[in-house]
């Protein structure tokens, strides 16, 4: 793979760090501001509609899709070092740019696998920025790593289907635009195990719909991201247009979703592991203690110099996944796709976790962005599969190679 960055991701690199300079890190304590001034956790705080239009307005918009019919047309290896970028203020600037979960992956679900109806009526506003979506694919009631165990029933009636079950973390689903809800189910238990779920497009306003709370990430609304909700689906009925796909292809559907995501996920992890160095060093090189800086501690140097390894060593990875998922595909990419997410969150973990380590008390205050981070980078541990079931899945796909 060619490791320098063609002319147009060049080019998008420096208005995209030139907005985040300009707009989105001055953003970032307004935001916070009027959140509490909103008094509710999920507000949408006025500042993020004024970034959308300035980053839109900049031509830094829809970034996420390759397919340029929808969105930028740029490659896995292209966005990712753009993607990197948004990580460094991962509350703000990926839905500035219309390129935050989970509207990213539904997007890219409708795009492949959405009607033309189903496109015009749901894609097309999504692009747009005018309303935001929520997956509704984990269950409180089940082990939701393995998605075969999902217990929601989506039930064939005439026309129609009816929808009865729980879920759970349903990504962007306190955001007050949110809604459409992508709801994973069951329409034929008795199939093949990978071969009984269905995806179906539920709009939030459908009687029978009821979003019971919204769940906090160590304590953090997550708002930025649409938040995550408990919702409960009471009989609830929608035309059998609103199917995405053919029944029983929803655990298909489910992983052509889910790796994108996770890969996007891991270029923001660099981005956001490479925010924590830099406010490292700055905090190092001016703390005086014991008669010196900081940053002349030996213990501090080898934080230091351990970081820049680690991120060096996650973005190659991410940047190789990115290269192999344009040339050969993302099954063909699926090995690296899990060592990513297995590598990629850890590394910014322990980044964010000594940058927080430096800045003592403020290290876990609001006074700086490192708590969030952290907390961000810990809950990806989780997010679209725990470490363990693709470790386990790694695994088991390397013996293969010598059985």
């Amino acid at each position: 793979m060619e490791f320098a960055y063609d002319d147009r991701t060049v080019e998008l690199r420096q208005r995209l760090e030139a907005f985040l300079t300009e707009c989105v890190y001055p953003a970032e304590p307004v935001h916070h501001e009027q959140v509490l001034a909103a008094g509710d956790p999920w507000a949408r705080p006025p500042v993020m509609d004024e970034l959308k239009a300035e980053a839109r307005a900049r031509g830094l918009w829809n970034l996420f899709l390759p397919d340029a019919r929808y969105g930028a047309g740029l490659t896995n290896l292209q966005y990712a070092p753009l993607a990197e970028l948004t990580g460094r203020s991962p509350h703000l600037a990926p839905e500035a740019l219309n390129c935050a979960a989970p509207d990213t992956g539904n997007m890219e679900l409708l795009a492949e696998f959405g009607s033309e109806e189903q496109r015009k009526r749901w894609l097309a506003p999504l692009l747009a920025g005018e309303i935001r979506s929520a997956f509704c694919m984990t269950e409180p009631e089940v082990a939701s790593s393995d998605a075969t165990n999902i217990a929601t029933r989506i039930t064939r009636d005439g026309d129609h289907y009816v929808v009865d079950g729980r879920k759970w973390w349903s990504s962007g689903a306190m955001d007050p635009r949110c809604e459409i809800f992508i709801v994973m189910g069951k329409t034929d238990p008795d199939a093949d195990r990978h071969r009984q779920q269905s995806m179906i497009l539920v709009p939030r306003d459908t009687p029978g719909v009821t979003v019971r709370r919204g769940m906090t990430v160590f304590g953090y609304s997550d708002a930025p991201h649409g938040g995550h909700a408990e919702i409960d689906f009471t009989g609830v009925r929608v035309p059998a247009e609103n199917l995405v796909g053919a029944e029983g292809t929803g655990f298909a559907i489910a992983q052509a979703r889910l790796g994108p995501g996770r890969i996007h996920h891991c270029m923001r992890l660099v981005g956001m592991a490479e925010r924590a160095l830099e406010l490292l060093c700055r905090r190092t090189l001016d703390r005086v203690a014991f008669g010196r800086p900081l940053a002349e501690q030996g213990v501090v140097r080898e934080w230091i110099a351990e970081s820049r390894v680690r991120i060096e060593q996650a973005r190659l990875l991410v940047l190789k996944t990115a290269w192999l998922m344009d040339t050969v595909g993302n099954k063909g990419a699926h090995t690296e796709i899990q060592a990513i997410k297995i590598a990629t969150p850890a590394m910014a973990e322990w980044v964010i976790d000594k940058a927080i380590q430096a800045y003592g008390g403020a290290g876990v205050s609001q006074d700086t962005p490192l708590a969030a981070l952290w907390a961000q980078a810990r809950t990806l541990r989780l997010a679209d599969g725990p470490d363990e079931v693709h470790r386990a899945s790694l695994a088991r796909r390397e013996l293969r190679r010598w059985s």
